[in-house]
């Protein structure tokens, strides 16, 4: 979180991942400059860590009022939605390996996670942005401070921007220039980032801002001081990413696939120097793996890998294959002794996915999870090999932090509340279902159809002079409601009953439909089957 004083208050620029650390922060800075109201707020981009807290340092009343302007890239509310909303649960679910969050923090525990300690635990929220950034050289002004912005869509985030204060020489790098390589592909799971694009609006930025710059800072990390230094800075980021990017479309071009190229490039020596494009955060291994996904998919062209076996059915054949489980494990712990630990790893993984309660496998491979994890530069590998060990000796610890909230909820529009409808239709169950349902959204004056066919939801705005056929119901209700009986868990029949939702035609083909959605498993397996 990072604050600008303005003629009246002060500006708030990515406030936390959660109220409860935002909150504090806005005391600490108040404790030492007084007691200067919040008077803007700008989100960077759509990941939650940078909007969380929001509601730690304002208020929705306040914004509401016109007091408070939020700011945001153009897409940002489509995007933070959807990441939090859409895969959220197996996105938080493996985000518990990546930040270590069962972990002790000790030498043998969570020592980072490389962009910085690790995340929070507090209340997550949202307010929507009140004012919309567009275009590359937009300039607003809050509380008497000019800002340039520069809209960078499809970098870190698909919904980014940098922006540059004059008065103050500062340029705010949100996340797409820090201390560290960052993630093409981030281990929790997420949509492939363009490191191609990434690279180019680096060079966009040192065109329209680097000479005019005595400090930049950016959301995660310290800022970096001095035109040249700020120079030299984003174009040793610019040109790692843009190496890595076009190094991978070389060599993929040559026929090599993904795993290959990860362990045949080796980075320029200006760039090995320099500690900040160090794999902290990302790595070389899995950017690279990332770019030849972006391109080619998770197939390499060898069709032995077209219809490979589940797991499951993979282990109980190399288990088989290598004379059973006691003879991989006699081979595998021969590599652990030889300290070859990712050679380990791989055997004992098809034992354990074999026989999941071989507690000896387990007990080998939670080492040699260990030797590896203390091994790693970088901090969310490091995170993911202890979790795994940890969880393989202490059984599955779930998700301890839930990156959803009401107030983000609360975001989605009527689309995407149906997508994430559509997301949770248990297919086999809802063959033979087929359904036609019309939502009357009052507080937005449209009128929509759903179907349900061959288990798969769709839903359309019915337009003008409509002539498709008659619902089987119409159900009228507001977006709010309509949010809490399909993404929320409100009782059905308590809506109903209240007058909250009114209907017309067949009551109980909501109830229908409602029965065919599931719930996220948010404590699904990872290191066992």
């Amino acid at each position: 979180m990072t604050l600008v004083e303005g003629d009246t208050g002060v500006i708030v620029i990515d406030p936390l991942i959660s109220t409860e650390t935002a909150a504090a922060g806005l005391a600490l800075y108040r404790q030492h400059r007084g007691e200067r109201p919040v008077t803007g707020v700008i989100y960077t981009h759509s990941h939650v860590d940078h909007f969380g807290g929001v509601m730690g340092v304002t208020t929705t009343a306040d914004v509401d009022a016109g007091r408070v302007p939020v700011l945001a890239p153009a897409g940002f509310v489509e995007h933070a939605v959807a990441e939090n909303v859409y895969a959220g649960t197996a996105m938080g679910r493996r985000a518990a390996y990546m930040y270590g969050a069962a972990l002790p923090r000790s030498p043998h525990g969570q020592v980072s996670a490389g962009l910085g300690m690790t995340t929070s635990t507090g209340t997550v929220t949202l307010i929507p942005p009140t004012k919309d950034i567009t275009e590359t050289g937009q300039e607003e002004v809050i509380d008497g401070v000019r800002i340039i912005f520069q809209l960078t869509p499809g970098t870190e985030a698909p919904s980014e921007m940098n922006f540059y204060f004059p008065a103050h020489r500062a340029l705010c790098m949100a996340e797409n220039a820090t201390h560290t390589l960052h993630n093409i592909l981030t281990l929790r799971g997420a949509v492939v980032r363009d490191a191609h694009v990434w690279s180019q609006y680096l060079t966009e930025t040192i065109t329209l801002f680097a000479d005019r710059t005595d400090v930049a800072f950016a959301s995660h990390h310290w800022p970096t001081w001095g035109t040249e230094e700020v120079t030299a800075w984003l174009s040793l980021q610019r040109d790692t990413y843009g190496y890595l990017h076009d190094q991978t479309l070389r060599l993929l071009n040559q026929g090599y696939t993904g795993i290959e190229i990860a362990e045949m490039i080796q980075m320029p020596p200006a760039l090995e120097r320099t500690w900040h494009t160090h794999g902290y955060y990302g790595s070389v291994s899995h950017d690279v793996k990332a770019i030849y996904q972006r391109y080619m998919g998770w197939f390499d062209g060898n069709p032995a890998h077209l219809w490979e076996h589940p797991p499951v059915e993979s282990a109980l054949r190399h288990v088989a294959a290598m004379g059973g489980a006691q003879a991989a494990l006699d081979t595998a712990r021969r590599a652990y002794e030889a300290g070859d630990y990712r050679w380990v790893v791989q055997l004992v993984n098809y034992v354990i996915f074999a026989e999941p309660h071989n507690e000896e496998a387990k007990a080998l491979q939670a080492n040699a999870f260990e030797q590896i994890g203390y091994g790693c530069e970088n901090g969310t590998w490091r995170n993911f090999y202890l979790m795994a060990a940890y969880e393989l000796r202490n059984g599955n610890v779930g998700t301890p932090t839930v990156a959803s909230s009401p107030t983000l909820l609360a975001a989605l529009s009527v689309d995407q509340i149906f997508d994430a409808a559509a997301f949770l239709v248990n297919g086999p169950a809802a063959w033979d279902l087929h359904l036609v349902d019309d939502w009357v959204i009052t507080d937005e004056n449209t009128t929509y159809r759903m179907e349900l066919n061959n288990g798969v939801l769709v839903h359309y705005p019915i337009p003008p002079n409509f002539t498709g056929p008659a619902p089987d119901a119409t159900f009228t209700l507001t977006r709010p409601t309509l949010i809490a009986v399909l993404a929320g868990g409100q009782d059905l029949g308590a809506a109903i009953a209240s007058g909250e939702i009114e209907v017309s035609g067949d009551p109980g083909r909501l109830a229908q439909l409602t029965a065919v959605l599931d719930k996220p498993n948010p404590d699904f397996a990872i290191v066992t089957p």
